[in-house]
């Protein structure tokens, strides 16, 4: 591809992408298809973070520095809208295992208004609801998790379980079959309150950083002057 087509690729997706950082994913055997990142004009994507492939970013998404989206295996993934993801988190998938929604299956599909905390592991395949959060260096990994959860830091979700709206996951536990997914508790009040702030800080920032850093910056992201 030109140099100028690869420039009105990335301008079409994204106002400030960052050559280095936001690419297709690399044609393998199972991803026989270079798929470009789809990201909303009005998110926010930190310098120093990597998104790649088939990765469809909604409107005013905030994604902090150091995050990895990598849909180079388990692909697409869909984003929603006034999700934030955190310094830190990672999202990946496994080839070939996805969850259907809405018609089109996910490797990964996190919903909106979504907060992901600093450290955080998403791994495809897996479904995270609206207005859901998911706490420090936690892990979700082959899950569908319902609308309105709290999970706390350092807690674990996998095998297949399926956590209905509006539970909440104690910090550490380790969530791995269907009759401890079901003998969750709702989210305490507390939780929502927190849950709450953390979304009302992070809406604000998309915007608030577009404005600080400009349009003008370098391939690693950082603004620079005239």
């Amino acid at each position: 591809m030109s140099e100028r087509k690869q420039e009105k690729r990335n301008d079409d997706n994204h106002n400030d992408s960052f050559a280095p950082f936001i690419s297709p994913n690399p044609v393998t055997s199972f991803n026989p298809v270079q798929r470009y990142p789809k990201i909303d004009k009005t998110a926010f994507i930190s310098p120093f973070c990597s998104v790649i492939g088939d990765v469809r970013i909604k409107d005013n998404v905030y994604v902090a520095p150091n995050v990895s989206i990598r849909a180079d295996e388990g692909t697409p993934f869909y984003i929603g809208s006034n999700t934030n993801l955190q310094d830190g988190v990672i999202l990946h998938g496994l080839v070939n295992k996805r969850f259907p929604v809405g018609g089109k299956g996910y490797s990964i599909f996190i919903g909106n208004k979504v907060s992901v905390a600093h450290g955080a592991l998403i791994h495809g395949p897996c479904y995270i609801g609206n207005n859901t959060f998911v706490g420090f260096k936690s892990i979700v990994y082959n899950a569908i998790v319902g609308e309105g959860t709290f999970i706390a830091y350092n807690a674990v979700v996998t095998n297949g379980v399926r956590i209905a709206p509006n539970r909440f996951v104690p910090p550490g536990a380790n969530i791995d079959t269907q009759e401890k997914a079901n003998a969750l508790r709702r989210v305490p009040a507390d939780g929502e309150e927190f849950a709450r702030d953390v979304q009302r800080v992070n809406q604000e920032f998309p915007a608030s950083y577009h404005l600080l850093f400009g349009s003008h910056r370098c391939s690693c992201g950082m603004p620079y002057g005239h």
